[in-house]
């Protein structure tokens, strides 16, 4: 009957629980979601970077590369 209640455990209860955690058992919990959670930050702006380098990609203008050519093949 416990797993049950701890498996619906809302985010206060969960705070309240982890407060009653020996202190080493909490640094290891923060640690355990600190590095969690930078894994996922990491992923996030990965795509993120990605994302901006397609759109740079797409709205590079080739006009003026156009211009530099006509400038050199005139001659």
């Amino acid at each position: 009957m416990n797993i049950l209640k701890f498996l619906i455990m809302t985010l206060k209860e969960l705070q309240k629980q982890v407060l009653k955690l020996p202190l080493n058992e909490r640094w290891q919990l923060v640690q355990t979601v600190l590095e969690s959670t930078q894994k996922e930050t990491q992923l996030v702006v990965k795509k993120g970077n990605l994302s901006r380098l397609r759109g740079i990609a797409k709205g590079a203008n080739t006009s003026s590369d156009n211009n530099i050519n006509g400038d050199y093949c005139d001659s």
